[in-house]
């Protein structure tokens, strides 16, 4: 099998450079970058004008050439990190060569647990003259987020309410943090009636899992509370398509919060943590809840199901009381809940709702590490249109607009006045559709990235 080496230039012009003339490809990166492959010995990448200091493009060459390499089942590629250093001159060595072991394990990620004929295979990288930590650091932040992928792409009958908490209870067994898992015996005890209802029709028992994290105590203490519907028909209220399939990605958040919780242990991070997991599987049946029918939450409010598919703030709603009562400083939920985000955003950014302050900090990681986010409104004067003629008000608006903007406002009034909150829809980040720089064209585990480092920067 071949090996190659991988160099850097900032001037596209390097196409024309007599010992690399004839490429057999050309891929597009994305963020500024263009890749070029050749048969030979030499995988050339040229970074474009005025993005020479951006970690997302590094990731997203990385990734792309893993990925082209990969293919070609490529033994073992080799980087001088003096290489890396020219080509990206407005960052710091570490950075770079983190970001760029990041993209690339991310790049060359495949999910083929039921590709009967096709095993996994990366090309092998080394860095010359990298830290060993910087390496380290991207590897554990490439697994956090392949974790997160791995969770998502799962099959919904092979990862449900009832086995996903065994999926959690085994990747932390060997860590410093703690799994407790209730089920649903214990949910009815406490009184978490929004999990128990949005879960009644199907033929699994729901769950809530609480997965602790707390190498300092003494720090504030971050909830982080993740959407796990295992798979979402609609409930009564089906939805239509052709191909439902990528239902079983609603719990996307839950796989954020998943990965997140992963990174933080393993990296040892300094602080005190507590991920809140509802878990249900959204089906019809003849036990399903039905539109109408009113929810009594334990804080005393009672919510008319308006809609059976916009369980989600359902189910998040007894995860928000939880963070309540654990008297979280800081909570983050995070869910694929609303089409009406990736309407407005697109699929290249997610929406983040709540307090100002921490919501800029987020986008000013998520500019960083490339799990980007916007801040979004709270309209204080749509919120009187959730109301309810038969409850305290209605799971869904009156409103036919303003879908991610009154779903944020229906959670809003599950969360602890002593608490500051943010609230991320991930919608439109669920999946690519295709190949792009280090994304898969599958699930994009989203998320995982973006809370590790909201926590260990509001700790610090």
């Amino acid at each position: 099998m071949t090996e190659v080496k991988l160099l850097f230039s900032q001037d596209a012009a390097i196409q024309q450079n007599e010992d690399l003339k004839t490429f057999s490809k050309q891929v597009q990166a994305g963020s500024g970058a263009a890749v070029f492959s050749e048969g030979r010995q030499w995988y050339v990448m040229a970074v474009k004008d005025g993005k020479t200091g951006c970690l997302e493009t590094v990731r997203a060459m990385a990734g792309t050439a893993a990925r082209e390499l990969s293919r070609g089942k490529v033994s073992s590629a080799t980087l001088d990190v003096n290489a890396l250093r020219n080509g990206f001159p407005d960052i710091s060595p570490e950075e770079a060569v983190t970001a760029f072991t990041e993209g690339w394990h991310l790049g060359a990620y495949q999910f083929l647990t039921y590709k009967s004929k096709s095993e996994p295979f990366c090309t092998k990288l080394t860095i010359e003259g990298a830290s060993e930590k910087a390496v380290q650091t991207g590897e554990q932040r490439a697994e956090a987020v392949s974790y997160s992928r791995d969770l998502m792409n799962e099959l919904s009958d092979v990862l449900n309410p009832e086995s996903y908490p065994e999926r959690l209870k085994d990747v932390f067994k060997d860590t410093d943090a703690t799994v407790i898992v209730h089920d649903k015996a214990k949910l009815e005890e406490m009184k978490m009636n929004g999990v128990l209802t949005v879960g009644r029709g199907s033929r699994y028992a729901p769950s809530f899992v609480e997965v602790s994290y707390s190498k300092n105590p003494s720090k504030p203490l971050v909830a982080l509370v993740g959407k796990g519907v295992t798979f979402d028909t609609g409930g009564i209220s089906l939805k239509s398509g052709k191909d439902l399939s990528d239902m079983r990605m609603d719990m996307g958040g839950s796989a954020a919060v998943a990965g997140a919780m992963k990174l933080l242990a393993e990296s040892g991070a300094d602080v005190n943590v507590v991920a809140l997991i509802p878990m249900v599987e959204n089906t019809p049946d003849n036990t399903a809840v039905l539109p109408g029918e009113v929810i009594q939450y334990k804080n005393g409010h009672t919510v008319q199901v308006g809609n059976t598919d916009a369980e989600g703030r359902l189910i998040l709603a007894d995860g928000l009381l939880r963070a309540g009562e654990l008297k979280a400083d800081y909570v983050v939920d995070i869910a694929t809940l609303t089409g009406s985000i990736e309407n407005a955003l697109g699929s290249e950014i997610a929406g983040v709702f709540g307090d100002e302050e921490l919501a800029s900090k987020m986008k000013a990681i998520g500019t960083k590490n490339g799990d980007a986010v916007w801040p979004m409104p709270l309209i204080d004067a749509y919120d009187e249109t959730l109301q309810s003629d038969y409850a305290d008000f209605n799971n869904i608006s009156s409103l036919s607009f303003a879908g991610s903007i009154t779903a944020a406002l229906f959670l809003r009034r599950f969360v602890s006045k002593d608490s500051r909150w943010l609230h991320v829809d991930m919608a439109g980040m669920m999946q690519k559709t295709s190949n792009s720089g280090y994304y898969p064209k599958t699930a994009t585990g989203y998320g995982a990235r973006l809370l590790a480092d909201f926590v260990s920067e509001i700790s610090k």
